[in-house]
């Protein structure tokens, strides 16, 4: 006898909940038809549902996040990246306390203490026909990241490695919920014996799955533009599964489900109301321009470079997306400003590697660059604006010549203390600092913090 099982997930939302009662319409019609045929099917989240750019999820700190998940009656989810480094350790502690599915995560473990009893390092369902189906979750290693919070990441596939035993000797169907990354997806389909990797955290989007090595590896993009649909197809005389379809299944033109639309209606006015405090008051306005230095980037960055006690500080002007009018400025209002989930960082640097680094930023092209990730959430990177840096350049061109910082002219070979966001601590973004090992990250504060403060100093 074979029979059809059906799994739909979603990874990557960052809250882009103008998307999910679309999802939602579209999976509930489907799983309505699934209990009047009595066809076993499960819902799962991988991770990254919630991101702090969105005023529900900041108010919250990602609890109404899970909220949303319980009310579509998800079964099981893991972790991402935005769920694991953007809150304070104590909030992730509890994040899913409430939670009415499963969490699933093996290689994370808070450094001292217990974990969660929510956590779990995977967990096994029985169908009503008896097929038992083990899910384990796993998530992106940012180790430097989670050590301030208080919590460990071990090696995913070291891990996973390590627990596949347990769980084969359990289980007829291996599903791994994965906020890895394609490049690991495929390196697990190349080493174990999985029927179904849920894949994420790279946002990649597979159309339809793709098999290998017996592994079918799916994939949903982001933001909620496309969620998973599975089928995998069941033998009862062999246990085993014997056919796999995957596909992403785009929600553009799809209806909406009023109770999931009237729930966010209802999340959104309560998180206007939780960021309604007025944090400062100021006696002019502050505007922006992305293309030049204004007095806001000017106290912003040096209120950055004070806050972290650093010898320099540099700061994109497109880090922030609106100005502030003349009066009482609210979090709301600094958090869409500032609504990026970028951590202040302070990086050591040679005097060699921050000119090589200034150089590189000072370009026009640098500067009109339209950055996606790293945290940043705005639309184009900006000028720079530094805080007791200072750059000559040759005669009437870009080109920078000379670095001074504190007013003396940067030496190659002496190290410098330089504030920034921890966007510009990644090598592929700014290669000069590729081989800079020095690093310190500033969790759990976020930019917006830093920028609250200026705020309140302003006038």
């Amino acid at each position: 006898m074979k029979e059809t099982l059906h799994f739909y997930f979603t990874s990557d939302l960052h809250s882009h909940f103008e998307n999910w009662p679309k999802i939602m319409h579209d999976i509930k019609e489907k799983t309505y038809k699934h209990q009047l045929d009595e066809e076993f099917y499960m819902l799962l989240d991988n991770g990254d549902h919630m991101d702090r750019s969105h005023p529900i999820s900041e108010a919250s700190l990602g609890k109404d996040n899970i909220e949303l998940l319980n009310h579509s009656n998800f079964e099981v989810a893991t972790l991402g990246n935005n769920e694991g480094i953007t809150l304070p350790s104590e909030q992730l502690f509890h994040l899913y306390d409430d939670a009415e599915f499963d969490v699933v995560c093996a290689n994370i473990k808070p450094i001292k203490g217990p974990s969660p009893k929510w956590l779990k390092p995977y967990q096994v369902y029985e169908t009503p026909s008896g097929i038992n189906i083990g899910v384990i979750g796993l998530t992106a290693p940012f180790q430097a990241f989670y050590e301030k919070l208080g919590w460990k990441t071990l090696s995913p596939l070291e891990t996973l490695e390590q627990w596949l035993p347990e769980i084969k000797a359990q289980t007829d169907v291996m599903i791994v919920l994965s906020h890895l990354g394609i490049n690991s997806d495929e390196t697990m389909a190349e080493r174990y014996d999985i029927d179904l990797i849920m894949g994420g955290h790279t946002h990649h989007l597979l159309n339809q799955g793709q098999e290998k090595n017996g592994t079918l590896i799916t994939a949903v993009g982001k933001h909620g533009y496309y969620y998973g649909d599975v089928s995998l197809t069941f033998d009862h005389n062999q246990r085993k599964v014997v056919q796999k379809e995957g596909y992403a299944i785009p929600i553009e033109n799809e209806a909406e489900d009023q109770k999931s639309k009237i729930l966010l209606e209802q999340l959104n006015e309560k998180a206007e109301d939780q960021l309604s405090r007025t944090v400062a008051h100021l006696k002019q306005p502050y505007p922006i321009n992305w293309l030049n230095e204004t007095p806001l980037m000017n106290a912003f960055v040096n209120t950055l470079r004070h806050w972290t006690k650093s010898d320099c500080a540099m700061l994109n002007s497109g880090v922030l997306l609106t100005g502030f009018e003349k009066g009482p400025v609210t979090r709301r209002d600094v958090h869409q400003s500032c609504p990026h989930p970028m951590n202040p960082c302070v990086m050591v640097l040679t005097g060699r590697e921050l000119i090589e680094t200034v150089r590189m930023i000072e370009q026009e092209r640098f500067i009109h660059f339209e950055l996606k990730g790293l945290g940043f959430r705005g639309k184009k990177i900006g000028k720079m604006v530094y805080s007791n840096l200072t750059i000559d350049y040759h005669d009437e061109t870009n080109y920078v010549e000379t670095v001074f910082v504190n007013g003396e002219k940067v030496d190659p070979h002496t190290t410098y203390t330089v504030a920034t966001a921890d966007t510009f601590s990644f090598p592929w973004l700014v290669p000069p600092i590729s081989s800079v090992k020095e690093k310190h990250y500033f969790l759990p504060e976020f930019l917006r913090d830093v920028l609250e403060e200026c705020l309140s100093t302003l006038n």
